[in-house]
């Protein structure tokens, strides 16, 4: 049998290459990273200060939506902060246990993104297909046990993937083609089979994202069918109007991440350097639109907005 020293299963640390093709231009591309993540921190600061401190916006719809700002700012903070280190000041090693780290928040962030949406579409579904039963179903004690679901359920499909990595063995290069740790791309670093790897990372989409669109499309199925039975114009296009702001955000979210499955299945051709910049406009973009898409289409959070700025101004 083969063996490996102790070294080869713990390697001390990994290199992040950061954009392959483009290290001349890396000072100039981490520009708009910087900013669009300057904004989202703001954004989604803002949104939760808004939530927590307005008594009016305690309603299940915001506190969920507070959820989503949550995850959105662990989202971009994993991998933005590390991403304008290696580009401005070519910070590329990363530790072991701090790539697990970051490995373990991107993939937690996105399955709590996804499942947080489908808790909105589900209160969405209640609020207009249910609306005089609205409070008595979305109470405050089944919205944390919700919250608390959406938690231990995306813990539970990604915790272990941290011991699916940490049993490898990495004998070969320690380099990784990119600017942040992902499963199955440290993964492919092994010099073992990493068909469990594989199998998994496969599963876990199907079992959890997956499964939220579909309860997402179910929801939106009958609320349709709801709004279409309605007297009046007017009625409808208030009841969809609700549902703008969570229909951007379900599309802004999923779009891109069917796009680079289908790139990354049928175009080969792609040049990497693409990918890779596609891949992190990803995980920065939705966290800095998300506030933006709330704050303009949601009069609630726009009323509130205006009025702390006016009060701001006027002191």
């Amino acid at each position: 049998m083969a063996t490996f020293n102790l070294s080869s299963y713990n390697p001390s640390y990994f290199t992040l290459v950061g954009i392959p093709g483009l290290e001349k231009f890396h000072i100039w591309i981490a520009i708009p990273f910087c900013a669009i993540y300057l904004v989202a921190i703001a954004g989604n600061s803002l949104l939760l200060y808004l939530i927590v401190t307005e008594h009016s916006l305690h309603e299940p719809m915001f506190l969920f939506l507070s959820m989503l700002a949550q995850t959105d700012l662990i989202l971009s903070s994993t991998t933005v902060p590390k991403l304008l280190s290696n580009l401005w000041f070519g910070d590329k090693k990363i530790t072991f246990s701090g790539c697990l780290t970051q490995m373990f928040f991107l993939h937690f962030s996105c399955a709590m993104d996804s499942a947080t949406l489908m808790a909105m579409a589900y209160d969405r579904y209640v609020a207009i297909c249910s609306p005089l039963k609205y409070a008595t179903i979305l109470t405050h004690q089944v919205i944390i046990k919700i919250m608390l679901g959406i938690i231990v359920r995306s813990f539970c499909v990604i915790f272990p993937v941290v011991f699916l990595l940490k049993r490898l063995p990495f004998c070969r290069t320690l380099v990784i083609p990119h600017t942040y740790c992902e499963h199955i791309g440290v993964a492919r670093l092994s010099c073992a089979d990493i068909s469990i790897n594989i199998w998994y990372g496969i599963a876990v989409p199907i079992t959890t994202v997956v499964s939220d669109i579909v309860l997402i499309v179910v929801s939106y199925t009958l609320i349709l069918s709801v709004v279409f039975r309605l007297p009046s114009h007017g009625a409808r296009q208030k009841a969809l109007g609700t549902c703008g702001s969570h229909i951007c955000v379900i599309l802004m979210f999923y779009t891109p991440a069917f796009f680079s499955i289908l790139v990354h299945r049928f175009g080969h051709k792609v040049p990497r350097h693409v990918l890779i910049l596609f891949a992190n406009f990803y995980v920065v973009i939705p966290p800095t639109l998300n506030p933006i898409v709330y704050g303009v289409k949601t009069k609630q959070i726009r009323e509130k907005i205006l009025m702390l700025f006016c009060q701001k101004g006027t002191q």
